[in-house]
């Protein structure tokens, strides 16, 4: 008698049935496609099942293995940031109202999540200085492309796109793989080498009746601030092209809003308010744009709107005023294939944004300025060790550069040893800065884990980076 598992439904008649249906006889015939050698032709070497106690046990020795991220010792940024997160954040967040909503298809039986990612558009836009923001992206970096792809669609018969030179490889490739199959061209915009910023000249150069475009970053991925922005947003609509505002959203306590400096599209990534650095996600793409119907109905993703009725007593309503996917009727029409949105982190975003409140935005802003720039200066003062290596101003991510033969991976290594984890090896990726690594510095960071991290440079160089 065949072996029948307990949990799947499929019996043998069915198996047949589908295998007939695709002109199979049985399964060898279905994998025939795949050589002899890839083929495993043996069973899985699998434990026998366990008890709850003992599979327990086994996970807890695996997890003593692990070395908790939020010890203040890891400086591991790259555009995303270890931030506290309060309790309250947690709790909230955590509500079985919240973690069981799917997608507000029916807004009469939506209307807390609805007017949950309502607050979160308005909280978002008001930190940005934007007019409206939708109810949330993948990430930033799908967030960009998406933008890109939004520019494109407004601005009719221009298909280039300038970025800065100094922008995430990450978000490049998600860039490049957006927008190669539809024939937009992306340029980067290059950048003075010292203090890496936007070369004017080269921007000025490149601007014509052909770009649909200008992204721009601040704080750069590099960390340094961008200080020519008023003269890059002049530049760019004298073009009559469109000013996409790249930023780190937990700098908005203490930096100018995009929307202050011209921004038409912002793109941020949301990570940082109450989401953990969770092995890379998940993440939440912020996406806003000024108060032009010619960019809001282009907006991916969805738009929560409020109204309320006629008479009174007014009563309020949410809805989603605008969702023009592919899921809905206007499907040749869609302007995005963003299909299930991060409802639940926007949710933690909007908590937690409204927890800090704008002292605490302040706050944090400064906390994170002050640690940062005390980690550059005594790293700086280090034989062999230049930091920051680009730009003057910088929050938050700074890239240290080793001179003296000393690799960054060597550093690297040698840190880890001493259960230290650096920044991220900019070395292959931009070859420009050296042997070099972004350090990222937030407000978790005592003096005392930043003293540690500098005294280990410190050995780890003046020994030839354990050479």
């Amino acid at each position: 008698m065949d072996f029948k598992h307990p949990w799947l439904p499929l019996t043998e008649d069915v198996k047949q049935e589908m295998l007939k249906s695709i002109g199979r006889n049985n399964l060898d015939e279905l994998f025939s496609n795949i050589p002899e050698k890839f083929r495993l032709n043996r069973d899985l070497d699998i434990a026998d099942s366990h008890t709850e106690i003992e599979v327990a046990r086994r996970m807890q020795e695996l997890a003593e293995k692990n070395e908790p991220a939020d010890s203040g010792r890891v400086f591991l940024g790259d555009g995303l940031g270890m931030h506290y997160i309060p309790s309250a954040t947690k709790s909230l967040a955590g509500r079985s109202e919240f973690v069981t909503a799917y997608t507000s298809y029916q807004p009469e039986i939506s209307q807390g999540m609805l007017q949950t990612l309502f607050e979160y558009q308005s909280l978002m836009a008001e930190l940005l200085g934007i007019d409206v923001v939708n109810s949330s992206m993948y990430d930033m970096a799908s967030a960009l492309a998406e933008a890109i792809l939004m520019s494109v669609r407004v601005k009719k018969k221009r298909n280039l796109v300038l970025v800065p030179g100094t922008i995430s490889p990450v978000h490049w490739r998600v860039v490049k793989t957006y927008t190669e199959p539809l024939g937009i061209d992306i340029q980067e915009i290059d950048y003075e080498r010292k203090t890496g910023q936007m070369n004017l000249g080269d921007l000025e150069s490149r601007l014509s009746e052909n770009v649909a475009a200008v992204y721009l970053e601040n704080p750069s991925y590099l960390g340094f601030i961008e200080v020519g922005v008023d003269r890059i947003n002049e530049l760019v609509h004298e073009a009559n092209a469109l000013l996409i505002a790249g930023v780190d959203i937990m700098s908005m306590g203490i930096m100018r809003p995009p929307g202050d400096y011209g921004a038409d599209i912002v793109v941020a990534e949301g990570q940082g308010l109450g989401s953990p650095m969770s092995y890379g996600g998940p993440l939440l793409g912020v996406f806003g744009c000024i108060d032009d119907m010619k960019l809001i109905r282009q907006l991916p993703g969805r738009l929560v709107g409020m109204t309320r009725t006629s008479d009174e007593p007014f009563k309020r309503g949410f809805v989603l005023t605008l969702s023009p996917r592919e899921q809905h009727i206007r499907r040749e029409k869609a302007t995005s294939n963003i299909c299930s949105n991060q409802a639940l982190i926007a949710v933690t975003a909007a908590i937690d944004t409204s927890l800090l409140g704008p002292a605490g935005f302040r706050e944090i802003g400064e906390t994170i300025t002050y640690k940062s720039h005390y980690a550059a200066n005594r790293l700086n003062a280090l034989s062999d060790v230049h930091a920051p290596s680009i730009g003057d101003a910088f929050w938050k991510e700074f890239v240290v550069s080793f001179k003296g033969g000393v690799s960054a991976q060597s550093v690297h290594e040698g840190l880890l040893e001493r259960g230290i984890h650096g920044g991220k090896i900019l070395t292959s990726e931009f070859p420009d800065l050296g042997e070099s690594m972004l350090i990222s510095v937030t407000e978790i960071h005592t003096k005392d884990a930043i003293d540690e991290l500098v005294n280990a440079i410190n050995q780890i160089v003046n020994d030839g980076g354990g050479k």
